[in-house]
């Protein structure tokens, strides 16, 4: 603590700024090159370094400043989000700033402002932020450690929470325990005592700078004792009101905080006494891991965290009884004559107790009839929490908890992901009782079991086109993110084969803190809805969504085509190609053609084919985000090309006695056979489709058009990413 304010050494300086330059680099390099797996190390690299030794943060911010100035220059807009959220990231992280570079740090925000979007609108964010900041020097710091780890106040009340879900079915059971301890590795103990006490620290530190006695300050806090939850209380008060009061009056809080520090020197118990080394670090967000094996757990989770019910306590008293209901009911007639002779006789020897209940105890009484309150209903528990019983209380404050849920998988994840998200929303339609009050954002790590299993022949399906888009969209992302999937699944291979005495690796920790703290920007993925109609008298139907892919496949038809390859002498010689040896299926095709200009028109056609592929990722060429790509199979296997268009809704039906298969996401565990027809369309949201005969309030007066039909009602699923897509 003693080098937080001295100067660096021009080496130190030339260090990094070869550190910034080789991020940069990074984004211009060939993913497919050989170091695209170690993409992300070198931002980890520097923030790490700066989290170690605090002392190189402005120096480190001059660096980028003067790189963030030539982006503007040159127009190299690929480099101006990454260096963005590392300059406000390095801000974070430091401990004293000087007002030259808040003042500089603020004109080179604002100057970024006339650019398109969104680059405008991250750098207006974070101007704001370095208004406030320079104002308040640590305010950033304490709302970050406030929200993370439940400081609770009356004036920040504001509470955040991540939850990390991985699915089984990407992660071994064998890795699933690595896993947990690399992500719940954080500061031991969770005292809220000791987040207050680095957040005084931190804010007198950034508010004094070099008026301020480093280690006496931390001797003080150490022994202030049950005094410190008063002075933190203070300290917020202070400064909210900086806050408020704008850039004037700089001097008055300058002097009520050198009267605060010196409160705290004063009520210390007992100085003298050492005191334990000081940390200002940025600790790492309350974190908790999970097994996704429940397609409900999401929303218990998420009940759990709105009714602030223990950690401890979720999976006690909330899973295991939600898996069934109980309940107590009176069978009996009520006439002692028709009780059995056993029930009667063991009810006698219980009334026998005393001679004074003896003679009191000759009336029978019918056992009443009571149904047992279940913990595990969470909608019945929220409801009560509404009205003020249960036991649980329910904050009436709006939108001030926020669950960053942060699943890690491939698209066969994301697609449960969608899935849970259309539950939730249904449930939601009539009782805004949990997205009224817990403000959900969703994340993406992007991980793969192909990794782990052998190469087998061929090509292997790819299961991370979703991640390969939002790498597209988002190059910071690309960089961080999605290159770091073989690496989560090396560290777990390490860390379960080593001792469970050995360190823990905060690599993961650190990235998921990165990654839920910078990335508030969403890329909005489509999500469709499938009704499938499946064959027989019942003609009985599921509705299901999508996110990524539907397949439609007919195990009857022959699979072995006529493009047996042999290869002789370097020549490829093809078979015959026999029609009657090879035939598909006659399907019926009604769609809804999408167009650039999105003016939709109906289409029919039929066509035979052994198969077929809906994409629903975007098209560069045609700009509607809800139109999904249709591939057939071609029937003709001397033709390489398939029949193809994009549209905005379908209706496939087979034209034979035949039925066929369908699968979504890729995921096995959504496949659906016998299934003779499906309707594929953009997903509603249900919030919009409930009680659709009601008045909306969104219209020009009486007998007008209700303006309600012109706003977005289809569902989509917000991957969290750096600079996100506008919608």
């Amino acid at each position: 603590m003693e080098e937080t304010f001295c100067g660096v050494s021009s080496v130190m300086e030339s260090s990094l700024y070869h550190n910034v330059h080789s991020i940069l680099r990074e984004l211009d390099a060939n993913p497919q090159g050989g170091s695209a797996c170690n993409k992300g190390m070198l931002r980890w690299n520097l923030h790490n370094r700066v989290d170690k030794n605090p002392s190189i943060s402005v120096s480190l911010l001059r660096v980028l400043i003067k790189e963030l100035e030539k982006a503007e220059r040159i127009d190299s807009k690929i480099r101006i989000i990454p260096l963005l959220h590392t300059l406000v990231y390095t801000v974070l992280q430091s401990v004293f700033i000087p007002e030259d570079l808040y003042q500089r740090m603020y004109f080179c925000l604002k100057s970024l402002v006339t650019l398109p979007k969104p680059y405008c609108a991250i750098a207006l964010n974070y101007a704001r932020q370095m208004k406030m900041e320079q104002n308040a020097p640590g305010i950033l710091y304490q709302k970050r450690v406030s929200a993370e780890h439940n400081l609770c106040n009356d004036i920040y009340p504001l509470q955040e929470k991540v939850f990390v879900f991985v699915d089984p079915v990407v992660f071994p059971l064998s890795l699933v325990s690595a896993l947990k301890a690399d992500v719940e590795c954080a500061d031991p103990g969770r005292d809220s005592i000791i987040y207050k006490r680095r957040v005084l620290l931190h804010t007198v530190l950034a508010g004094l700078g070099k008026k301020c006695q480093v280690d006496q300050l931390s001797q003080s806090l150490e022994h202030l004792g049950e005094e410190l939850e008063l002075h933190f209380q203070d300290l917020v008060t202070i400064l909210e009101q900086r806050t408020e009061d704008g850039p004037s009056n700089v001097n008055q809080y300058k002097t009520r905080l050198q009267e605060f520090y010196q409160d705290i020197l004063t009520a210390a118990k007992d100085p003298s006494c050492p005191a334990s080394q000081a940390e200002t670090q940025l600790p790492s967000p309350e974190v908790s891991f999970h097994v996704w094996t429940k397609e409900d757990e999401i929303w218990n989770e998420l009940a759990n965290f709105a009714l602030m019910v223990p950690t401890e306590q979720n999976s006690a008293c909330l899973d295991e009884d939600d898996l069934k209901r109980t309940s107590v009911v009176s069978t009996d007639s009520g006439i002692e004559g028709d009780m059995p002779i056993s029930e009667l006789s063991s009810i006698m020897l219980e009334s026998q107790g005393g001679p004074e209940e003896q003679s009191s105890s000759q009336s029978f009484y019918r056992r009443v009839c009571a149904r047992c309150p279940i913990a595990g209903n969470r909608k019945t528990l929220m409801m009560k929490a509404v009205k003020g019983n249960g036991g649980y209380s329910l904050t009436k404050e709006e939108r001030n908890l926020t669950a960053r849920i942060l699943v890690m998988g491939d698209d066969r994840t994301l697609g449960r992901l969608a899935k849970t998200l259309h539950t939730i929303r249904k449930r939601e339609a009539r009782h805004l009782l949990l997205t009224k009050r817990v403000n959900m954002e969703m994340y993406y790590i992007p991980v793969t079991d192909q990794t782990l299993s052998p190469v087998q022949e061929g090509v292997p399906e790819d299961m991370l086109t979703l991640a390969g888009y939002l790498g597209s969209v988002d190059p910071w992302y690309d960089c961080n993110i999605n290159r770091l999937g073989a690496m989560i699944i090396k560290l777990a291979q390490m860390k379960s084969t080593q001792s469970e005495s050995s360190d823990p690796n905060t690599f993961l920790l650190d990235i998921i803190s990165y990654y839920t703290r910078v990335s508030q920007h969403p890329v909005h993925l489509p999500i469709y809805s499938v009704k499938i109609c499946f064959s027989g008298l019942s003609n009985t139907t599921v509705e299901e969504v999508f996110v990524a892919q539907l397949t439609m496949d007919f195990p009857e038809v022959k699979r072995y085509r006529a493009t047996f390859k042999d290869t002789i002498k370097g020549s490829v010689r093809y078979k015959k190609y026999n029609p009657q040896e090879f035939h598909g299926a006659l399907v019926s095709v009604n769609y809804r053609k999408a167009s650039i200009s999105d003016r939709e028109k109906e289409m029919d056609m039929s066509l035979s084919t052994s198969g077929m592929l809906i994409s629903v990722l975007p098209s560069c060429r045609v700009k509607s985000l809800h139109s999904v790509s249709i591939r057939f199979q071609d029937m003709n296997p001397t033709r390489s090309s398939t029949h193809s268009f994009r549209a905005v809704s379908a209706n496939i039906r087979v034209l034979e006695e035949r039925t066929f298969t369908v699968c979504l996401d890729k995921d096995r565990r959504k496949t659906f056979m016998n299934v003779h027809s499906i309707e594929v369309s953009p997903c509603l949201d249900p919030g919009y489709s409930h009680q659709p005969n009601t008045k909306s309030k969104y219209s020009l007066g009486e007998g007008s058009e209700p303006l309600g039909k012109y706003i977005n009602k289809t569902l989509t699923l917000p991957i969290n990413t750096f600079c996100g897509i506008e919608q």
